[in-house]
């Protein structure tokens, strides 16, 4: 009867905790870390230190602030306030920009979207690389996979990565995806298996607008897209309010 009741409770517990993955957060949740040092000293550091030096030849960069080519993309730059994993304004301005081929790939991915009803929430785009080395300081060793090592540069500093999500036109709210954008777990891997088939669905149809226009998922990110030979720009560490608009 012991070992009865034993089962039954394990069985209860799991299901549990099955119904608790399969809950969406909500909408407004941000996902946050322990910074493994304050961030506040980061900064001055970051800025004073210099970018990994590149050999061979790379294209000029042509970075162009989406917004200009497409005002009906959508933004919440996260890392330009408070709502992102480590809490503080990282960014000067909320802009985000892309390599021009990028940008014109992303503009064809928000006109077929809209053929369904639902548009493209552009959450990051070009990050200079003062800030990749801050992100890469006050990340934990543990969960350093989920940040670019500075010491050879991030596909954003390139102006070839996008972070996105979708939204629904009509309300413009936020589709459903299976964990919070910027979540460091397993929740974030593009083939998570786990959370309500509405989200994986919804992760996988951004997924494969993206890849028809060039971009390829990050392998633990599920909304970071990087596009075709990025590895032909170089790396880039201009702030915002030295960019003007394209």
């Amino acid at each position: 009867m012991q070992r009865l009741l034993t089962c039954f409770l394990l069985a209860l517990l799991g299901a549990c905790s099955a119904t608790a993955q399969q809950r969406a957060a909500p909408a407004d949740a941000v996902f946050r870390i322990e910074p493994a040092r304050p961030v506040e000293q980061l900064l001055p550091l970051a800025l004073a230190a210099t970018p990994p030096h590149e050999t061979g030849e790379f294209h000029p960069s042509d970075l162009v602030e989406l917004v200009t080519l497409d005002p009906t993309l959508r933004l919440d730059i996260r890392y330009a306030g408070t709502r992102n994993f480590l809490g503080v304004a990282l960014y000067s301005q909320p802009r985000a920009f892309l390599q021009r081929p990028a940008a014109e790939a992303l503009a064809r991915v928000q006109r077929a979207l809209a053929t369904e009803g639902l548009g493209l929430l552009v959450h990051d785009g070009y990050r200079p690389w003062y800030v990749t080395k801050m992100f890469w300081d006050a990340t934990p060793v543990e969960q350093h996979r989920f940040v670019a090592d500075p010491a050879k540069g991030s596909r954003h500093n390139r102006g070839c990565a996008v972070d996105l999500t979708l939204v629904d036109l009509s309300t413009g709210k936020e589709l459903e995806m299976p964990s919070l954008y910027d979540e460091f777990s397993e929740r974030a891997y593009p083939d998570w298996s786990g959370g309500s088939a509405t989200a994986r669905a919804n992760r996988d149809r951004l997924r494969q607008h993206m890849e028809r226009e060039g971009f390829t998922v990050y392998q633990y990110e599920w909304w970071h897209f990087d596009y075709r030979g990025w590895q032909a720009w170089p790396i880039g560490n201009q702030r915002f309010e030295d960019l003007g608009a394209r």
